[in-house]
């Protein structure tokens, strides 16, 4: 793992930390390796249930490294996206905690989690229009996914930045902490998440992301066949019988 991309285990919580401080955290071609690497850790890993994905020196990611990019340099992974998350988003949960700015390709990045924790500090914006460019790693396409169509729009039209404070208000952040604290909120947000059943949490995730794509007609069929091995499950029965036996069930995420 190069050292521009630090992860960490805490527990069932993989900690990936963009560690380019010194450059804001820019993303270049080591960086996307460092993060794809990661999150397939992460979704191999029986032991590991959520993911966090941060930034060093209280900067999230300032976007795109200019200079690699001018050496030739791509932050993308071939048909994976951004870091390789942007498009293949892992499948376990993935909670983005963001310190100062997450601009343009690190707001991508932001939008690829699940989840996300701010300080009341964080901005997040999408400025490309004002160097006559397109979010094309995501933002144009998930910001309206993700937040009421005319926020999106206001965000990828005059490529202003919006503050955390607006940002939970129009539901792109869930919760905020105070400055310095993102990371640490973010992984207490994910022990609750990992304390639950792994196949549970990992297909309920999955029908949220997918079901906006399917007809209403098959949207019942398309969720009934994700579901039901998960009501069959060595851990649905854990659960009843721990629920019984008031108890702290153990998943074996079988």
């Amino acid at each position: 793992m190069p050292d521009e991309v630090l992860v960490e285990r805490r527990g069932p919580v993989q900690v990936i930390s963009i560690n380019r401080p010194t450059a804001k955290n820019a993303l270049d071609a080591p960086v996307a390796r460092g993060v794809a690497d990661a999150v397939d850790e992460l979704d191999s890993s029986d032991d590991l249930r959520v993911g966090v994905l941060t930034g060093a020196g209280g900067v999230f990611s300032a976007g795109m490294d200019l200079k690699a990019y001018l050496r030739g340099e791509t932050p993308e992974i071939e048909g994976r996206g951004l870091c390789g998350i942007t498009e293949t988003p892992p499948r376990k949960p993935l909670i983005g905690a963001v310190e100062g700015w997450a601009l343009a390709g690190g707001f991508e990045l932001v939008l690829a989690c699940d989840l996300v924790v701010a300080s009341r500090t964080a901005r997040f914006g999408v400025p490309e229009v004002k160097r006559a460019l397109v979010a094309g790693g995501g933002g144009a396409l998930l910001l309206p996914r993700r937040v009421p169509q005319a926020v999106a729009l206001e965000m990828l039209l005059t490529g202003e930045p919006i503050d955390a404070e607006r940002a939970v208000a129009v539901g792109l952040v869930n919760r905020l902490s105070d400055e310095g604290a993102a990371l640490d909120t973010a992984i207490a947000l994910a022990d609750t998440i990992a304390g639950n059943g792994p196949l549970a949490v990992a297909v309920s995730k999955r029908v949220a992301r997918s079901s906006a794509d399917w007809t209403l007609d098959d949207a019942w069929r398309r969720q009934r066949e994700l579901i039901d091995p998960v009501f069959a499950s060595a851990d649905a029965r854990e659960g009843a019988t721990a629920f019984a036996e008031k108890r702290a069930p153990v998943w074996t995420g079988r």
